[in-house]
């Protein structure tokens, strides 16, 4: 512990010796002398390093000069060259620029000469996509027919070859009678005259033959036709104070001296109207057939159907007051020519009642003092819009619809809906037709059918937002918005199984009018026309009832004179 003191002491006064030692040299200002020559000394050597650096600065700056003024040569050579360059460029790209100019100057004028080429080319397009739809307009027009229309089969054009549709399938079957099959032999009749064919000798004196006891018999039919004439004859008296001469009467009806009776009538009269014969053919055929015997006149023939018309108010007021009672009746309109003019002709029926009316006009006048004015039951009919403000319920004809369908297929090749709705269609007639008569349709049936016919509708809906109608055929579009908008005039038939699914009844019934207005080619009246009429429905009634049609007519014309003669 002494010992470190010690030693601590000792360091202080060697440090303090020396202190005082460096203040005496301070104070005598020797140390300042020293300090300064040392000073001098570090300045000088100081001076000639800056002197000396000074002279490497000025070589450096020198050699800097030097390099500086070699690289603006080199620059300046480099930018010589560099604007010799450019200059070559520059002409370079005005040559281009003005070969640019000429290019866009000619691509302009290409372009201008490309848009009027273009506008060309689209007017020429539209042009021809126009004439396109005119000519599919054209082909639908030329191709419309009784098979895809609303056109009857007799305004078939005779110089078109097309095969009429039958719908049997064809099979491997030989014509006539198959095998296994009961045959229809001809009806015999009751002979007038029996001629006895002797057995040849080599049957009778063999006595390899013996007879088996049966008459092999053959007719022969003909036909005869003759005159009856019945006379009726009677005394004449005179008054011997007056002159008169009297005598017994006559049945009512026989006025004049030769009377022509029912059947004779009947006769020109189906003959004339039933069967489309002229007058003159008809009262030549008269004549022939009986040899000369029987010459009528054009006149009288002429006047039997006012005259049947006369004579069967009743039963048409009995078929009018039938059809307004029957639950589903058929109607249609048809027009005929009335000297150089249409005028039309409404019929409406039952599978028993039929009856015609002439109208001189269409619409809703037409349907005046018809049954259709006052009838509260199902109507079935075309697409005739005037019918709908009658009747309860209605059906339009699904064979039109079938016709238009094919049209559209014809001429819509494209589209699918109406593929598909044909098919529907005739799958709904089918199931129909299948059905009992007295069976009732099944309710999930119907419902599958109902189902479909609007899937298929969404589809053409679809199809023509996709590719819209032509301008020129708009019959496949027009089609589907019917379909759409009388879907239960559509589809009434599989829920009532009195209504039919077509208006072939009165299509048929109109047919026979539109054969007589053929043969007639133009009424000359129309009181001849009205009692046309009047005479068809009664008869097409008379056929219904499965009544002798030629004995039916003759005892309508004999009724007034048979009643007086029994």
């Amino acid at each position: 512990m002494n010992n470190t003191k010690f030693e601590f002491i000792t360091n202080l006064q060697y440090k303090a010796k020396t202190l005082s030692a460096e203040l005496e040299s301070f104070k005598s200002g020797e140390k300042y002398i020293k300090m300064n020559s040392n000073f001098d000394k570090q300045l000088a050597a100081k001076d000639q390093a800056v002197k000396k650096l000074g002279q490497e600065l000025a070589k450096a700056n020198s050699e800097i000069i030097k390099i500086r003024n070699m690289w603006f040569e080199v620059f300046e050579d480099m930018e010589k060259e560099h604007r010799k360059k450019l200059l070559e460029k520059d002409l370079q790209i005005k040559k281009l620029e003005e070969k640019l100019l000429k290019w866009e100057e000619a691509l302009d004028d290409t372009k201008g000469k490309l848009k009027e080429k273009t506008i060309e080319l689209y007017e020429a397009k539209t042009e021809l996509e126009e004439e396109k739809e005119k000519t599919q307009k054209l082909i639908a027009q030329i191709n419309r027919d009784y098979e895809n229309s609303s056109l009857p089969s007799s305004s078939k054009d005779p110089n078109k070859k097309k095969k009429i549709a039958n719908s049997r399938e064809e099979t491997d079957r030989k014509p006539g009678g198959q095998p296994g099959h009961k045959g229809h032999s001809r009806k015999k009749h009751m002979p007038t005259n029996s001629i006895f064919i002797p057995a040849p000798e080599k049957y009778t004196d063999n006595p390899d033959y013996k007879p088996t006891g049966k008459i092999i018999s053959k007719q022969v039919v003909n036909l005869k036709i003759s005159l009856i004439v019945d006379e009726y004859t009677t005394p004449e008296f005179r008054d011997v104070h007056t002159g008169q001469r009297v005598h017994a009467g006559f049945p009512e009806g026989l006025v004049n001296e030769v009377t022509y009776g029912g059947t004779v009538k009947a006769f020109a009269f189906l003959l004339n109207n039933h069967c489309n014969v002229s007058i003159n053919k008809v009262r030549g055929f008269l004549s022939e057939i009986t040899d000369g015997g029987l010459e009528i006149s054009t006149g009288m023939i002429n006047g039997l159907a006012k005259s049947f018309s006369e004579k069967t108010g009743q039963e048409r007021k009995r078929a009018f007051s039938s059809l307004l009672l029957s639950p589903v009746m058929n109607t249609d309109l048809a027009s005929v020519r009335l000297n150089g003019k249409n005028v039309n002709v409404v019929v409406c029926a039952t599978p028993g009642e039929v009856m015609y009316f002439a109208r001189e006009h269409k619409g809703h006048k037409a349907i005046e003092g018809t049954p259709v004015e006052d009838y509260q039951g199902s109507l079935v009919h075309d697409h005739d819009k005037t019918f709908y403000s009658y009747g309860s319920l209605h059906q339009e004809c699904l064979t039109h619809i079938l016709r238009y369908l094919i049209d559209s297929m014809e001429n819509e090749p494209s589209l699918t809906w109406n593929k598909l709705m044909w098919g529907l269609i005739r799958a709904m007639i089918h199931y129909r037709n299948s059905l009992p008569p007295d069976a009732a349709s099944e309710p999930e049936k119907v419902e599958g059918f109902e189902a479909q016919y609007q899937e298929i509708l969404k589809t053409a809906k679809d199809e023509y937002e996709y590719e819209p109608p032509s301008q020129y055929y708009k019959d496949g579009f027009n089609l589907y918005i019917r379909l759409d908008k009388y879907r239960d005039s559509h589809l009434l038939f599989l829920h009532d199984l009195r209504v039919p699914a077509t208006n072939n009844l009165s299509e048929r019934l109109l047919r026979l009018l539109k054969r007589k207005s053929r043969q007639v080619m133009s009424f000359r009246s129309f009181d001849s026309l009205s009692y046309l009429c009047d005479s068809l429905g009664v008869v097409a009634s008379l056929r219904s009832s499965d009544q002798n049609l030629y004995s039916s007519v003759a005892s309508i014309y004999d009724n007034k004179i048979s009643a007086l003669c029994s």
